[in-house]
Formats: C-alpha cells, structure tokens, sequence
C-alpha cells in the first residue's frame, strides 16, 4: 500500500526509522509525517546539502576551495565530531531511530553555521572576505559528504534530494488508505470471480540479449552440477536450481518459444 501512495521510498524509510518503538510505542500518523517531511528532510537535512553543493558550484566552480579555520569553525567540527561519536554508539546498541536523529543535529548545525557567515554576501567582498565565504563552503562541503556517509543506511537510493509534501496530498492519501480499506478491498477480491490462468508472452528478444541469456544458462547449469558433484546442502541446491528454471525461461520467452509445463512425478 505504501507503493501506491506515489511518495519516494526513501521518504518511507526516513519516516517509519524516525518514529521506530524503540525505548516506548509509537504511532503513524498522516500529519506527522508531512510535518517531519517539510520540516527535517527538506527545510533541514535537503536545505543544507543543496545550499552547500549550490556555494560551491556557483562560486568556485565545483572545486572545494581552500579553508583557513578559525576559533567558529573549529567549535562547529568539536560538534560535528562529539555528534558522529554519539552516532556511532548509538548504531552499536542499534538505537537506530536515536542515531538518526543525530544526523538531522548535525545537518543544524550546518544550517545554522551557513546562516550566521552568509557566505552569498561574502563572495562579493574584500578579499578577506572571499577567502571566509571559501572556507565556509569547503567545511559546509565537507560536512555534507559525511551526511551522505550517515545517511546511507538510511536512505540508500540515489536521486533528487526530498519533494515537498502538501497538505491535499496528504488528505487524499489519508482518506485512500483510512482504516477498512484492507477488509474492504480483501472482501472485494473474495466475491470477484477467479481470473483466468495468465499465459506469459514476450516479444521476441534480440540476438544479443538472447546470447546473454544463454550464458547466463550455461554458468548457472555449472554451478548446480559442481553442487551436486560435491553433495551440496540439499537446500542450497534447490535455490540454485531454481534461479536455473527461472533463467531457462527468460530464455525460452526471449526467443519467443512456449512454455513447457513442468509435469508431475510419476507413481511408482
């Protein structure tokens, strides 16, 4: 049902480890998640790494420019690093929803510190100047990469950042998916009359393709014979034979051949 909703996977992922029963219950909730949504990936965690990717790709070309640290910056790294610290605990008691909520502080952080140096004003200045907003944007760099670097457990896809969510939106997904709909739609498909048996076409593929699957065929055929020269574990087998009939047809669809039904044991 969360597929049907059209919001990315990894929106998912954030939402549902965010308010994960760890120390107590916890409850979903439409609004909550529009607020966490708004509020923690995009305002958050999506504005500070496209604020610091956009610095340096406007202002120094895509190259990270060279810093010269001062008491701020190196106060900032003191937080960064205790919050990493913090992190990397909680991940060894896998207190995943708290360790999550470490990253978010980080990123802040970042916000925070971008905020206060103003480095779009900077860049227009004296020198000195231009050399802060240089090393406000390699440390917001910097700090980004090691975001991306938490986060992967996380939310592992790559694409665009976070999309908004609207209010509408969410009222018709809530309403969509309010409680009865699962009874009401397992009820629906228990009076429907059974569908008939589907038959699996394909077009037929090209040579290459085809060439690739017969490799693939050819490999996985070795690998159960090699498993069962060596009397393998019988269910260790079984998986590979069954990724063999599975290939054999993908095979036998690319090149446009009918199925063979597999046919049941004879009695003895």
């Amino acid at each position: 049902m969360a597929q049907d909703t059209g919001i990315p996977a990894d929106i998912w992922r954030f939402y549902l480890l965010y308010i994960r029963p760890e120390g107590q219950d916890s409850a979903f909730s439409w609004t909550d998640m529009l607020l966490k949504n708004n509020s923690e990936l995009l305002n958050n965690l999506g504005n500070f790494i496209n604020r610091a990717g956009m610095f340096v790709s406007k202002f120094f070309g895509g190259f990270v420019p060279e810093m010269v640290l001062t008491s701020d910056d190196r106060r900032l790294l003191a937080h960064v690093t205790l919050e990493l610290q913090h992190y990397h605990q909680l991940l060894e008691k896998v207190r995943i929803r708290d360790a999550l909520r470490s990253i978010l502080t980080i990123s802040r952080h970042g916000n925070q510190y971008i905020q206060v140096n103003e480095p779009w004003k900077r860049i227009k200045g004296s020198e000195a100047d231009r050399q802060r907003a240089g090393t406000v944007t390699g440390l917001a760099v910097n700090i980004a990469a090691l975001l991306s670097i938490m986060l992967q457990p996380y939310m592992p896809t790559v694409s665009p950042l976070f999309q908004k969510l609207e209010n509408d939106q969410i009222e018709s997904l809530r309403q969509r998916f309010s409680g009865g709909q699962l009874e009401e739609s397992l009820s629906l498909k228990a009076k429907a009359p059974p569908k008939p048996a589907a038959v699996e076409t394909m077009t037929t593929a090209g040579p290459q393709q085809i060439q690739v699957l017969m490799d693939e065929v050819t490999k996985q055929g070795n690998i159960v014979r090699e498993l069962k020269a060596q009397k393998a574990d019988k269910n260790q087998v079984a998986a590979e034979v069954a990724k063999l009939l599975d290939l054999k047809k993908q095979l036998a669809l690319a090149e446009g051949k009918p199925l063979e039904t597999p046919k049941g044991k004879k009695k003895k």
